[in-house]
């Protein structure tokens, strides 16, 4: 793809209207995470805030977060929050809280009411999943950071990010995602083709069965954000 077309999927905004991007991390809760895809949005016209999460920190779990993300949108509307990976179990409590005209998950643990992220895993069955693609694609089925989230991201990226790298604690995959209903707002799913964390059948099920709709798949990995930050940012702004 040359600059140009870049620029142009970048630009396309069919939207029409300025809006907040509310970016969620996923665990560990840097922010750094999305500071490929936030200056693209940011260039298109939008606002876009990329909230950074005490990941590390044993007294915060998701009520905490939520609380957090709500609290960096304050009183701005037309407010899409886009959660990655855990920052799922994130945004609907966040969207309990204020209102919001979409949601996008983005390679995200998709909760059900009442779901702890602990639970979650046997809950979608995502072991045998996991483990099943790794069979069918031919790479391990231990778990290896290069292996399972960096094998698409550019290497000086992967460098780039090792200061920002925290453990998530424990807390948050013992915390309930308290809600009742999601909200009366678009909610779409993307699925990286190659993450091999969660795969994408495993993607596209989880979202058929949890929200009732078709996840959108994008080229990348679990790290799409790091990886292909143009085009995710372009699905963004055609909304």
């Amino acid at each position: 793809m040359s600059a140009s077309t870049d620029r142009t999927r970048l630009t396309g905004d069919r939207a029409g209207q300025r809006r907040t991007f509310v970016l969620i991390p996923g665990a560990g809760g840097t922010a750094w995470y999305w500071h490929r895809v936030a200056p693209l949005l940011r260039e298109a016209g939008h606002e876009a805030i990329a909230v950074d999460l005490p990941g590390d920190d044993p007294t915060a779990g998701l009520p905490e977060y939520a609380g957090l993300v709500a609290g960096a949108i304050g009183s701005r509307d037309n407010v899409v929050l886009v959660a990655m990976s855990l920052g799922g179990f994130t945004a609907p409590l966040v969207a309990a809280k204020v209102p919001v005209s979409a949601m996008v998950f983005v390679n995200a643990m998709i909760p059900r009411p009442g779901e702890t992220p602990g639970e979650w895993w046997d809950d979608t069955g995502w072991s045998d999943a996991r483990m099943a693609a790794a069979k069918r694609g031919g790479y391990s089925t231990e778990f290896d950071l290069a292996v399972y989230f960096l094998h698409d991201v550019p290497p000086d990226i992967a460098a780039a990010g090792e200061p920002y790298q925290r453990p998530e604690a424990d807390v948050a995959f013992g915390s309930a995602c308290d809600f009742s209903a999601w909200p009366p707002a678009a909610i779409r799913a993307v699925a990286g083709a190659d993450d091999r964390f969660f795969p994408v059948a495993f993607q596209q099920a989880l979202a058929r069965d949890r929200l009732g709709i078709e996840a959108d798949v994008l080229p990348g990995g679990h790290l799409i954000a790091l990886a292909h930050p143009a085009e995710l940012a372009g699905y963004l702004l055609a909304l």
